[in-house]
């Protein structure tokens, strides 16, 4: 549609690949390229979203940081406690849209034919689900909204207890029901809510109407691979791939137990197959490095000659060495789905909604298929889980392959149903 653009905005930046992973696969659904908000270009042109001369899945706009603007910080909260303007910072955030007009034709120059932004797609999978987050969410679904622009949230998963009335969970205080009505609000505000697993679903449907509704699997199933050559040790097909990250380690309810059970499920596997172990990170934030915990792993293990070191790489370059995998275990989300889509029997060492979800509506139950690291108690739990999945290996191996081609039809229709709010 000639002159309008899809805006996709709270991109965290691609040193986390399963943020690369979403917008790489809605890039690729997209007729047109969007324009992505993002919280750090220099990510995204070092892997797959954006080259460094500017070609690439998408255009680029740049959040701005207060971090490296202190005086604009606190000129911006100056402002917002003086007048009760509750989205100037956002704005400034925004800049790189918000200083244009939106849903009416920019001014023509020479670089930058006529155009306009008719969509927002909030992007950000679980953002809901981190309380620090949610009142940003809110502020640009409102700030978007004020300026004529239909907003979407996109493969979305969302913890129901969030939106449980009072009655559900006992007695609930004022602030608390302050808060799920003000998230039902900021719900029904959203022109287009998509989410990605029936949990999430189901809980939406009770305060959201069906018709803005649709239940799609995440993008990122459809995420393409690039395979590079294997590393000294890894065994194609007999190979475990292994991931964890620090937030599963900030939710153990046990202090050390996730590092103890990755431990002793290294150890399990040398010691009882013949299997080679391979260590692969998916986030690689400085504050939030998956490289970390598993860089401890392998010193641990490095003199058994079963580790391999999987360097960081591309959402596409990953998934290519975890298709290779035999089996998988993983902590991150977009590991595991990049696992699943390529027929590898995952098990998922998850801590909330979205694992559950997931693996519900791909095997009819999340029982064995997810283990909840609050619920990790033994240093063994986690080989007694690898066990079942290793018995059970070609069972779910077939049942990937039946349901997965279905599966990423489904995911498909996300692009669809964007580009049909779009062009409304």
């Amino acid at each position: 549609m000639p002159g309008k653009k899809i805006v996709l905005y709270m991109h965290a930046g691609s040193g986390n690949h399963g943020c690369e992973a979403i917008v790489n696969s809605l890039c690729h659904m997209l007729q047109e390229k969007p324009l992505v908000i993002t919280n750090s270009g220099e990510e995204d042109r070092r892997y797959s979203l954006a080259g460094q001369d500017g070609a690439g899945l998408c255009e680029l706009a740049q959040e701005r940081h207060f971090s490296r603007h202190r005086l604009a910080h606190v000129m911006y909260c100056g402002w917002r406690k003086l007048t009760g303007d509750g989205e100037a910072l956002l704005r400034y955030r925004y800049r790189a849209v918000f200083d244009r007009p939106l849903c009416r034709y920019a001014g023509k120059k020479a670089q930058n034919p006529r155009r306009k932004y008719s969509l927002a797609v909030s992007i950000g999978g679980d953002n809901y689900c981190y309380e620090m987050m949610v009142k940003d969410l809110m502020l640009a679904n409102r700030a978007f909204h004020d300026r004529g622009v239909k907003t979407a949230l996109l493969g979305c998963s969302i913890e129901p207890e969030l939106f449980a009335e009072a009655g559900e969970e006992g007695k609930e205080d004022a602030a608390k029901g302050q808060k799920r009505r003000k998230l039902a609000e900021d719900m029904n505000l959203y022109d287009l809510i998509i989410a990605r697993e029936s949990i999430t679903y189901e809980a939406l449907k009770k305060v959201v109407p069906k018709e803005k509704l649709r239940l799609l699997p995440d993008p990122a199933f459809t995420l393409g691979r690039k395979e590079l050559p294997l590393p000294e040790g890894f065994a194609q097909g007999n190979t475990l791939g292994l991931n964890v990250s620090p937030m599963i380690q900030d939710s153990e309810g046990k202090a050390g137990i996730t590092m103890a059970n990755y431990e002793a499920l290294i150890r399990h596997v040398i010691e009882t197959t013949d299997m080679q172990v391979a260590l692969i990170p998916h986030v690689v934030w400085e504050r939030n490095d998956d490289r970390k915990p598993l860089r401890e792993l392998y010193e641990a293990f490095r003199e058994s000659g079963r580790m391999v070191w999987i360097e960081d790489g591309s959402c596409e370059e990953l998934k290519g060495y975890i298709a290779r995998c035999r089996m998988f275990i993983g902590a991150r989300t977009h590991a595991t789905i990049a696992a699943y889509s390529s027929l590898v029997p995952t098990l998922v060492v998850g801590y909330s909604v979205k694992a559950k979800g997931i693996a519900k509506d791909l095997f009819g139950s999340y029982e064995n298929y997810v283990l909840p690291v609050q619920q990790l108690e033994d240093k063994d739990d986690l080989i007694a889980a690898f066990e079942w999945l290793k018995d059970y290996e070609e069972d779910i191996r077939q049942d990937l392959g039946r349901v997965m081609p279905e599966y990423k039809k489904r995911a498909m229709l996300a692009g669809k149903e964007v580009e049909r709010l779009w062009e409304e």
